[in-house]
């Protein structure tokens, strides 16, 4: 027989040191995916917590409702304002009470101010959150860090107001992504757009705009919050390399995107005017009010851009030539403390005593001298000053009625215009008719019927007005002795008065 020893090979050793940490680029991953779902555990925790609030409150979706209410915040706010905390109340109450239809009014605004005030974490000392999580060091050791962060924070605004800004983690939390570099994700989410747009795939076009327009939002939120930092320190931003690099690529990013946007914009309402299902056409339209949005979203943040430089010069001139304060406050540690703390408590009570009635202040009299009274009574009064040359009265002279145009002729042309209970009309029918009136009524006609080709649609919704007086060209010429052109299709389109009332009522 022989022994292990013998044999020609021998049997694996096991190593009993510890087995290694797994790779930074693995770590990083994993930490990145741990922060992703810190995010969302103030959501769920909603769920969690509605038990104990006094009622029965467990029909209710809370995390469903803190989604909307981010996604509300998000696409309210703007470069320099925020969202209005009752108006974000009153947008969520529809979808809360869809949840619980047969529940009271007072009930869903409850709940709705609940999920808003938990979003920005009343109560806590800094109304954060703070997450825990591991990762390995450099030398292989598991450390456990802290991961702190807001979805919804309170920002203080004109005239004393409070806004709420939804933070980067929150607009994360929406599109399902965390830590992305803005200026790649919003080229991809848009060249997806426009891929999902030319495929006719306009459900998923929707949900691809909604996440470009998310995008827009936080790559504007890095603008603001370092003009901010600017302005409260220049020293603390970088605007040597980082900042001058950012806001060249960002002013490039913005014209780029500024012309792809437009070409898919052209684009959907081809897509909208060809569709035949209603609820494709429904779809087409929504997409061009999202892309709409972020045409405008991106024209203010490049006039934000172009601010930068001038906003960095005037406060490095203010911060850096601003006067000295005339005298320094006294050393409360060098002067009071220090020398006091071995003193006994006899010596140094007098000297604080001292110190703190110096330190408070002036106090105002709480009635005023028997004396100073006296004199204020027998004072004879002053006498008035002049107060200066009397006005001249005005010449007014009336301005001449130089009009083309009298009222009769206007009054003429609107009746021949008021077709709301008739059939739309050519403008070559409606030149006619007006010829046979008063041979200088048909320019008048022409003029309103050239103005009403591009109709003030959201004026007109604004102030309240119950019809509309529109043009469309379908091609056909003007075949009239007097003007040339189209032969517009007049008519008279009535607005939606209820809807109108709607929107004053959430306005006010």
């Amino acid at each position: 027989m022989t022994s292990p020893a013998d044999t020609d090979t021998a049997p694996p050793q096991l190593s009993a040191g510890p087995r290694p940490a797994p790779g930074p680029a693995a770590d990083e991953g994993l930490s990145r995916r741990l922060r992703a779902l810190a995010c969302t555990a103030p959501l769920h925790d909603l769920d969690v917590r509605k038990a104990n609030l006094a009622g029965e409150y467990t029909v209710y979706a809370m995390a469903e409702v803190a989604l909307a209410a981010i996604d509300l915040v998000t696409l309210t706010m703007d470069f320099d304002t925020g969202a209005d905390h009752d108006q974000i109340v009153a947008r969520l109450l529809p979808r809360v009470a869809a949840q619980a239809p047969g529940r009271p009014v007072a009930e869903h605004e409850r709940v709705a101010r609940w999920v808003l005030e938990n979003l920005i974490n009343v109560g806590s000392v800094d109304r954060g959150f703070r997450a825990v999580y591991g990762t390995f060091g450099p030398d292989g050791v598991y450390v456990r860090r802290d991961y702190d962060f807001k979805l919804v924070e309170e920002v203080p605004g004109h005239g004393g107001s409070v806004y709420l800004r939804a933070t980067d983690e929150a607009v994360n939390v929406l599109v399902g992504a965390l830590d992305t570099d803005v200026t790649s994700a919003q080229i991809a989410a848009e060249v997806k757009l426009e891929v999902l747009v030319s495929r006719g795939r306009l459900a998923d076009a929707q949900l691809a705009a909604e996440q470009a327009r998310y995008r827009t939002v936080q790559y504007a939120e890095t603008l603001r919050r370092t003009l901010e930092a600017t302005r409260r320190n220049v020293r603390a931003v970088d605007w040597l390399h980082a900042v001058p690099d950012m806001i060249a690529e960002a002013l490039d990013h913005v014209a780029d995107r500024y012309r792809h946007e437009n070409a898919i914009l052209t684009n959907i309402r081809k897509a909208r005017d060809e569709a035949g299902e209603p609820e494709n056409k429904r779809r087409a339209a929504e997409l061009v009010d999202i892309v709409k949005d972020c045409i405008r979203r991106h024209t203010q943040l490049q006039s934000r851009l172009l601010e930068a430089g001038p906003l960095f010069r005037a406060e490095q001139d203010r911060q850096a030539f601003a006067a000295p304060t005339a005298r320094g406050g006294p050393d409360l540690y060098g002067q009071l403390l220090a020398p006091l703390l071995p003193l006994p408590l006899e010596q140094a009570s007098r000297a604080t005593d001292a110190f703190f009635a110096h330190g408070t202040g002036l106090r105002t009299p709480s009635s005023a001298r028997l004396g100073d009274l006296v004199d204020m009574l027998l004072m004879p009064p002053v006498e008035r000053e002049h107060l200066g040359a009397e006005m001249p009265e005005p010449d007014l002279v009336a301005t001449p009625d130089d009009s083309r145009f009298s009222e009769e002729q206007l009054a003429n042309a609107m009746e021949l215009l008021d077709l709301e209970h008739d059939a739309p009309r050519r403008l070559s029918g409606l030149l006619a008719d007006a010829r046979r009136r008063d041979p200088d009524l048909p320019y008048l006609v022409a003029l309103l019927a050239v103005h009403a080709a591009s109709p003030p649609v959201g004026t007109a919704y604004r102030q309240g007005e119950r019809r509309l007086l529109f043009a469309v060209d379908d091609g056909t010429p003007l075949e009239d002795a007097e003007f040339g052109g189209a032969d517009l299709i007049v008519g008279t389109a009535l607005l939606d008065a209820a809807g109108m009332a709607a929107d004053r009522k959430d306005a006010s």
